[in-house]
């Protein structure tokens, strides 16, 4: 793990609990250390995980939205490449849609 990471565990226990009656372990987690550190933006894919942080005022971002702002500020050059990489060697599911979609807005 890079030295800037730092893994902390969600401090409010009950809503971690309350959330894994529907998420798994990671977004549960996720979601209740964003609100105990309010946060700017918390990042997440699953879906589910998506629709409960923003239930709870959370805004969300994914990782093709990440990449998208890296493009936009110039740190790559090609969102193509990420998006693929994604899918083709970490095993990432990106719908083709919001493939296609994430590409348009990059210009690609």
């Amino acid at each position: 793990m890079s030295d800037w990471i730092q893994r902390r565990p969600a401090q409010n226990r009950a809503l971690v609990s309350t959330l894994e009656r529907d998420l798994d372990r990671g977004e549960a987690e996720t979601i209740a250390l964003a609100l105990d550190m309010s946060a700017d933006v918390v990042l997440l894919d699953e879906q589910d995980g998506r629709r409960a942080a923003q239930r709870l005022g959370l805004r969300v971002v994914g990782v093709g939205g990440l990449l998208l702002d890296a493009k936009r500020r110039g740190e790559t050059k090609a969102l193509r490449s990420h998006l693929d990489a994604l899918r083709q060697t970490a095993g990432f599911y990106l719908d083709d849609a919001l493939y296609a979609h994430a590409l348009a807005l990059a210009g690609e």
